[in-house]
């Protein structure tokens, strides 16, 4: 089908590259552009193919993921790239080398470079594939899949969240129901707190860039992110960012000008006592099918600073955070969503919204100035 994102599917497992192809066949909206055994055959292949993504491994031989991210920036490709690799956890330096030069997001493998249990992690492939191939047919001006075109293959796939994912596209766009009434009136911000997912590595170094180094507000993360990666992704962003960003530990101190982001697989909440803030985690069990979820971290933002809070959500799929965005919409706290047009995955956004717990819509290339002027802003 000519509106299908097309995948390019670069591996040196014929097994693998079978096994991802399968996944990718039996998704509605996603096609197999091409496959190549290492990076050196996928520049060939792209330039043969019109592949929407990539999908691709880290450890190849003659050129590796790492040598053709690197060349693909060097020639200007545009193609979004999604790795797919068995590197562990003392592979997150390599990973988060790969996101610096331009790969969007990352997948591990389940069990190995030769993984044939893959359909353990398929509905996060076919997330991540259908929200970036999908982000860049759209900007090339090409179609994507109607919603109304989504025909499940399995009675199990209509639950899916890939499923969700299309009739929240497929749906009209509604008036936002009633905002919450808040319970006193907005106060000066003294914290931040972003909840966000897919598409949010690459969102993460837009808004962190451009964030003004004289913003003494502290900033607390949620981004959807498997344990022990983490740690390497706080240290990319802190290279780029003019605020201090580290990985939050239980206890860190809650300080103007310091950027937390969780951990993976753990709770974020911030707890304030005598002689200040604090960070708290916790291994207690998945909110909102996340853990960290945004939803935690933004009822205890709620909790600990009332009106003091603003509150922000991005591009992911599902519903985390937009439940609690309205918590801290209700205790006086502002509430900014990311826009359909300029997200990924227009679901955590676009839920919250429709919740009417976004006060304001704004663009990803504005992010960083519309959080800065709100929170500078005496109230």
């Amino acid at each position: 089908m000519a509106d299908e994102i097309q995948v390019l599917i670069v591996d040196d497992s014929a097994l693998m590259r079978n096994l991802i192809g399968r996944i990718v066949d039996d998704t509605p909206g996603l096609a197999v552009a091409d496959k190549a055994m290492n990076g050196y055959f996928a520049l060939q292949k792209l330039d043969r193919c019109d592949a929407d993504i990539i999908v691709l491994d880290l450890e190849m031989p003659e050129m590796n993921g790492i040598e053709f991210l690197k060349e693909r920036k060097k020639r200007g490709i545009e193609v979004p790239v999604v790795i797919l690799s068995s590197i562990a956890a003392k592979g997150a330096e390599i990973t988060m080398e790969a996101l610096s030069l331009g790969a969007s997001d990352f997948i591990q493998k389940p069990s190995g470079s030769i993984s044939e249990d893959i359909h353990v992690v398929k509905d996060i492939i076919v997330e991540k594939l259908l929200g970036y191939g999908g982000a860049y047919r759209r900007k090339r001006g090409k179609k994507v899949l109607a919603p109304s075109e989504y025909t499940p293959k399995t009675p199990s796939a209509k639950n899916s969240d890939i499923a969700i994912h299309f009739k929240l596209a497929a749906a009209v766009p509604v008036a936002p129901a009633a905002p919450p009434t808040p319970v006193r009136k907005p106060a000066n911000t003294e914290i931040i707190a972003i909840g966000i997912s897919t598409g949010g590595p690459d969102a993460l170094r837009v808004v962190f860039q451009k964030i003004d180094a004289d913003l003494k507000i502290p900033i607390v993360v949620v981004q959807h992110m498997p344990a022990g990666f983490t740690s390497e992704f706080a240290k990319s962003l802190d290279r780029i960012c003019p605020l201090d960003v580290k990985e939050a530990e239980d206890g860190d101190a809650i300080l103007p000008g310091r950027i937390l982001i969780a951990q993976g697989n753990k709770h974020l909440e911030v707890e304030k006592k005598v002689g200040g803030a604090f960070a708290r985690l916790s291994d207690s069990p998945l909110v909102s099918g996340h853990r960290p979820s945004a939803d935690v971290l933004f009822a205890s933002v709620a909790m600990a600073y009332t009106n003091h809070a603003l509150g922000v959500i991005m591009t992911g799929m599902g519903r985390d955070g937009a439940q609690h965005l309205g918590t801290i919409f209700k205790e006086g706290g502002m509430t900014l969503g990311q826009d359909e047009k300029s997200a990924v995955v227009y679901g955590m956004p676009r839920v919250a919204y429709e919740l009417g717990h976004v006060q304001e819509q704004v663009s990803l290339d504005n992010m960083a100035r519309r959080i800065c002027d709100v929170a500078k802003t005496p109230r």
